[in-house]
């Protein structure tokens, strides 16, 4: 789908270029946001629609737990919305071995337990080289905003109705492990859209002959768009003079 206006010519709204209550919002732009941690990537959404009185939309959910950048774009530019999802992304992330959950993540309580101290830092590794860079299955948390049967997933599962989430295909470029103090691993991933970091840190630590879970995550960056640039919401309040 062809965009009215290219991305590179939509005002870009950032720490460093605050908007202001007299633009004209309904033209179309984006802002560049950092989502806080148990906040959902609607509560963002609606939080800027509050203030800035058009139709907004996020490019890309990032889970209650997760922190970091979110793009978020008003009015015309909802129409470039797929043109930052399908951007690269740059993520931080925490993964606690010994453990899994429902959600894959710190979200919800450790429901499984496994040992750990047989993991070091050199599997790790070896493992992430053989099984998870590339193109890789991936199977999305049952937790997840994915609809099935025009119903969210998150919402068939706390109904406690089977979920079973078909797989997909992601894309994972690069795995560092820049860290391991057992039995916390600390990651940085840059992969391509649709993946799930929740599904990287459950199946690793199943390939470690023990469970995983997400305990922290950052996104960092969506292309050339960084966290290091992104709004916080305290700025954004003071940019409209508004205090809710």
């Amino acid at each position: 789908m062809s965009l009215k206006i290219p991305v590179e010519d939509l005002p870009e709204f950032n720490s460093e270029n605050l908007p202001y209550p007299s633009f004209d919002y309904s033209e179309g732009a984006f802002f560049l946001i950092q989502k806080p941690k148990n906040w959902t990537s609607f509560d963002v959404v609606e939080f800027l629609r509050d203030r800035i009185f058009v139709k907004t939309g996020h490019a890309g959910t990032l889970d209650p737990m997760a922190e970091g950048l979110l793009i978020v774009c008003c009015g015309k530019a909802t129409k470039s919305i797929k043109f930052f999802q399908q951007r690269e992304k740059h993520y931080y992330g925490e993964i606690t071995f010994g453990g899994s959950t429902p959600s894959y993540d710190a979200a919800m309580e450790v429901d499984e337990e496994a040992p750990y101290e047989h993991i070091d830092r050199q599997q790790i590794q070896r493992v992430i080289e053989e099984e998870f860079l590339g193109d890789i299955t991936q199977y999305p948390p049952i937790y997840s905003a994915i609809k099935q049967k025009g119903k969210r997933l998150y919402e068939m599962a706390r109904e406690g109705k089977e979920v079973n989430p078909p797989p997909r295909i992601v894309s994972i470029h690069e795995i560092e492990l820049l860290d391991y103090s057992p039995p916390v691993a600390k990651l940085r991933v840059r992969c391509g859209g649709g993946t799930y970091i929740r599904s990287l840190a459950h199946d690793l630590g199943k390939s470690l002959d023990s469970r995983g879970y997400l305990s922290k995550l950052v996104r960092t960056a969506i292309g050339e768009f960084s966290n290091d640039k992104a709004l916080t919401i305290d700025q954004i309040k003071e940019a409209f003079n508004h205090d809710g």
